[in-house]
């Protein structure tokens, strides 16, 4: 498991892996770079398009979505990176910028991530088992 610093943009052949909405409408934060830079498409709110990846937080209304609700979504994404060992994954702070959720609250969502996903250096102390922190 790597780290990144929060805001960095990736380079090399990365998946951009960024919170969204069911709308697939991305005009801000992390959903805007994806859109700008990294191919995601508008009305794709969930999985992979271009070289990026849609975890849902927002939900059609563009209200926040339940906790489980994204559980779901970045179980998802972990299946999805774990069948793709040879793509690296850019994960960004998905849900703590426009959804307002805590690092706490998301973050260990991805405990058990695989090796080839990047994390901002912030999710450091929730994503790795206590041991290794």
């Amino acid at each position: 498991m790597k780290f990144h610093e929060d805001g960095a943009r990736p380079t090399g052949k990365v998946i951009f892996v960024f919170g969204s909405n069911l709308n697939g409408h991305h005009g801000g934060g992390a959903a805007y770079a994806a859109y700008q830079h990294f191919g995601a498409e508008v009305g794709v709110g969930i999985g992979k398009t271009g070289q990026s990846y849609a975890v849902p937080t927002l939900n059609h209304e563009m209200d926040r979505m339940s906790l489980s609700d994204i559980r779901k979504h970045v179980a998802d994404f972990i299946a999805y990176a774990k069948a793709h060992p040879d793509a690296s994954f850019f994960v960004t702070r998905i849900g703590c910028g426009i959804a307002g959720f805590e690092d706490r609250q998301i973050a260990p969502m991805f405990m058990g991530a695989p090796a080839n996903c990047s994390f901002a250096e912030d999710w450091r102390e929730f994503v790795l088992p206590r041991n290794l922190s």
